[in-house]
C-alpha cells in the first residue's frame, strides 16, 4: 500500500469536530474539582474537613454517570451541596453539548468519508491472493463483478454513485468484493485500492463516461506503468487516445465486437455456436442452427453500433438499407440511406416484405421495442436482432421474442471476463476459422466430442499453469527427469480407468509457442498454460491431480501410494523390502 495514504485523516477530523466539547467538559470538571476540594466541609472533632483532589473527582466521575454514591468521604457541608449543585447543573449542560457534536460529527460526510476510505483501505489490506481494480459500477460493472465473482477471482470495486455501492454490499459473491464510493480519476483512491500492490494484476475501467475512462487510464499508467489496464471504449477519438499509452492497456469496444461476432455467425455458423456456448450465452446450445441468414438486411440507427453493423454487411456484399433520422455524414457513402423514423411507410420503403433480417439498434430502448413490434407485424419471419441500451430492460426485451438481443453492457463484461479467465480462446478460434475447409471441419469435430464429454452440462472454462504456485506437484516430478503426460492429469484420482470430464483446447509454451487440440500424448513442461474446457468438478479434481504428489503418483501409474511413515512401513515390510522382514 502506499506511504501517500493518509491513515489519520480520521483521527484528524474527530479532534477537530470535538476540540471544542472536550474543551469545555476539561474546563467544567477542572472548576467543580478545584472548587469542591477548596469549599471547607463540616467540622468533625473540632477540626474541619477538606475534599482531596482524588475523592473531589472520583464524586464529578460517578455524578456525571447519573449514579449516586452519597456523600464521601464525609457528609456534605451546606456549601459544599450548594458547589455540588451548580456544578452538576452545569455538567449536565456541557455534558449535552458535547453528545450533539459527537451525533453531528458521525453525521458530518467528510468524517464517513474518511472512514470508509480506511474501512476500504483495511480490507484491500487483507486481500492475498490476486486482484483486480473494477472502476465503475453500473450496468457493465455490475454483470462484470459477477462474472469475476463466478470465477473466484477477487475485485476492488471504485463507483462514484453511493447507491450503486450500498448495492454492491448487498450483492452474495463467492469472494472479498470490497467497494469504495469516489471517483475513480483521484490518484489517491487508485492508491488505496491497491494499485501498487504486487498482487494488483490490473485495473478494469468501465465507467459510463469517456473522459473518465481515459483520465483513469492514463492515471493508471503513470503511477504503474506495467499494470495491465483493460478500458471500455465507444468511440474512435478515445480508442487512438488509449491506445497510444502502449500495449499494457486493452480497449474493449462492444460495438466492435459484437460486429465480428455477427460475421462470424454469418459466415462461420459452428464457431458462432460453439462460441455462444462457451461463453454461456442464455440458451446457448452446441446444437443451435438459428443463425442469422444472408439475405437482405434493414439496419434502424446509424450510430456507432449502427456503422460497425453496416460495415460488416457491406463488406461482404450483403444488400443493406439503413433507416436513421440523421443524415449519414459525408465522409461515408451509403448507397441505400433513408432519413426518418422506422415508421411503417419507411420500413415498407426500405423492402422489409422480402428483407432476411432488421438490426434495431438506435440508443432508445423505447424505440427499440416499438420498432421490432411493428417489424414483426409487417413480417413475422422477420430475423430480428436489436439493442437493448439498460440492462433494467432485460423482461420486456425477453418479451418481444427477437432472435439475438445486443446488450452492450452484456458484450463488454463476457469479452473482459473471458479475457482474464480464458485468454487462450482467441488462440483456439483463430485456428478453427484458418483450418476449416469444405473438406475439413474442425470445429464440427469438437463440437462433437465436447457433446460426448460434457452431454448438457454447462461448460466451465479454467486456465491452468505449470509451475510452483499452482502445479507444484507436477514440477517437482519434471525436475526429477519425469515425463508427465497430459492424459496422466485428466484421470480421476479416485477412479484410475474413469476419465476427468474436460477437454484440453490450446497448449502454450513458455516460448510463445501454442498447441491447439493437443492429444493426451502430450509432454507437459514447466511454465505451459493450458486451456480446458469441461465441468467444474473435473477441472478441481484436476487441480488436485497437479498439487498433490500422492494423487500424481496414482494418475500416472494405477497404484496408491502409501502416505504416512506407518503406512509406508507395511507396504515395504509386506512387499519384502523391509530388512527385518529378510533377516
Amino acid at each position: 500500500m502506499s506511504q501517500s495514504i493518509d491513515f489519520s485523516r480520521v483521527g484528524a477530523i474527530v479532534l477537530r469536530a470535538m476540540r471544542r466539547p472536550f474543551m469545555i467538559l476539561l474546563l467544567v470538571y477542572s472548576v467543580a474539582v478545584v472548587g469542591m476540594t477548596l469549599i471547607p466541609g463540616k467540622e468533625i472533632n473540632g477540626e474541619t474537613h477538606y475534599m482531596s483532589i482524588f475523592h473531589a473527582f472520583y464524586f464529578m466521575t460517578y455524578t456525571a454517570t447519573t449514579t449516586g454514591f452519597g456523600e464521601i468521604p464525609y457528609e456534605f457541608s451546606n456549601a459544599q451541596r450548594l458547589w455540588a449543585i451548580f456544578c452538576l447543573y452545569i455538567s449536565v449542560i456541557a455534558w449535552f453539548y458535547a453528545v450533539g457534536a459527537i451525533i453531528n460529527l458521525l453525521q458530518n460526510p467528510y468524517y464517513q468519508s474518511a472512514l470508509a476510505e480506511r474501512n476500504f483501505s483495511r480490507k484491500v489490506l487483507n486481500i492475498t491472493q490476486p486482484f483486480y481494480i473494477l472502476c465503475g459500477f453500473g450496468d457493465t460493472g455490475s454483470l462484470l463483478a459477477r462474472g469475476l465473482s463466478d470465477a473466484m477471482i477477487p475485485a476492488v470495486v471504485i463507483e462514484l454513485d453511493s447507491a450503486r455501492i450500498k448495492a454492491l454490499s448487498l450483492r452474495d459473491y463467492r469472494v472479498t468484493m470490497p467497494g469504495l464510493c469516489a471517483d475513480a480519476s483521484v490518484p489517491k483512491h487508485l492508491l488505496e485500492a491497491g494499485l501498487q500492490r504486487t498482487n494488483c494484476k490490473g485495473v478494469i475501467i468501465v465507467t459510463s463516461d469517456e473522459e473518465v475512462n481515459l483520465r483513469v487510464s492514463v492515471i493508471a499508467h503513470i503511477l504503474s506503468p506495467k499494470i495491465n489496464i483493460i478500458t471500455m471504449s465507444k468511440a474512435d477519438i478515445y480508442e487512438e487516445r488509449l491506445a497510444a499509452l502502449g500495449r499494457e492497456v486493452h480497449i474493449v469496444d462492444p460495438f466492435k465486437t459484437f460486429s465480428k461476432g455477427l460475421a462470424i455467425a454469418m459466415f462461420y455458423p459452428e464457431l458462432y455456436t460453439l462460441n455462444r456456448w462457451l461463453i454461456g450465452a442464455p440458451g446457448a446450445t452446441l446444437d443451435d442452427s438459428g443463425n442469422p441468414p444472408t439475405g437482405a438486411w434493414i439496419i434502424c440507427g446509424y450510430g456507432r453500433l449502427g456503422h460497425e453493423l453496416y460495415n460488416v454487411l457491406a463488406g461482404s456484399n450483403i444488400s443493406t438499407v439503413v433507416i436513421d433520422m440523421k443524415e449519414p455524414p459525408e465522409e461515408e457513402k451509403v448507397d441505400n440511406y433513408i432519413i426518418g423514423r422506422a415508421t411503417e411507410k419507411n420500413l415498407m420503403e426500405a423492402g422489409i416484405k422480402n428483407a432476411a433480417g432488421i438490426m434495431i439498434v438506435t440508443d432508445d430502448d423505447g424505440r427499440n421495442l416499438g420498432i421490432l413490434i411493428n417489424a414483426r407485424s409487417l413480417n413475422p419471419d422477420l430475423y430480428i436482432i436489436v439493442r437493448q441500451n439498460r440492462h433494467e430492460n432485460e423482461v420486456a426485451f425477453s418479451a418481444g421474442q427477437a432472435d439475438i438481443i445486443i446488450q452492450p453492457s452484456l458484450v463488454t463484461a463476457r469479452r473482459i471476463v473471458y479475457s482474464l479467465i480464458a485468454p487462450l480462446l482467441k488462440t483456439l478460434f483463430r485456428y478453427l476459422m484458418e483450418t476449416t475447409r469444405e473438406f475439413h471441419n474442425p470445429v464440427q469435430d469438437l463440437i462433437d466430442r465436447l457433446k460426448i464429454v460434457l452431454g448438457h452440462s454447462r461448460p466451465h472454462l479454467v486456465t491452468i499453469r505449470i509451475d510452483e504456485e499452482e502445479s507444484i506437484a507436477v514440477v517437482a516430478a519434471l525436475d526429477r527427469g519425469e515425463k508427465v503426460f497430459l492424459k496422466d492429469l485428466m484421470r480421476d484420482p479416485g477412479a484410475w480407468d474413469n476419465h476427468l470430464a474436460t477437454i484440453p483446447l490450446v497448449v502454450q509454451l513458455e516460448g510463445g509457442g501454442v498447441n491447439v487440440l493437443p492429444d493426451g500424448d502430450y509432454v507437459i513442461r514447466k511454465n505451459d498454460t493450458i486451456l480446458l474446457c469441461g465441468q467444474e468438478r473435473a477441472h478441481n479434481l484436476l487441480k488436485s491431480n497437479m498439487q498433490n504428489e500422492y494423487a500424481l503418483h496414482y494418475v500416472r501409474t494405477g497404484v496408491d501410494e502409501p502416505r504416512g511413515w506407518v503406512m509406508q512401513w507395511f507396504a515395504r515390510k509386506y512387499s519384502g523390502t523391509d530388512k527385518s522382514c529378510n533377516d
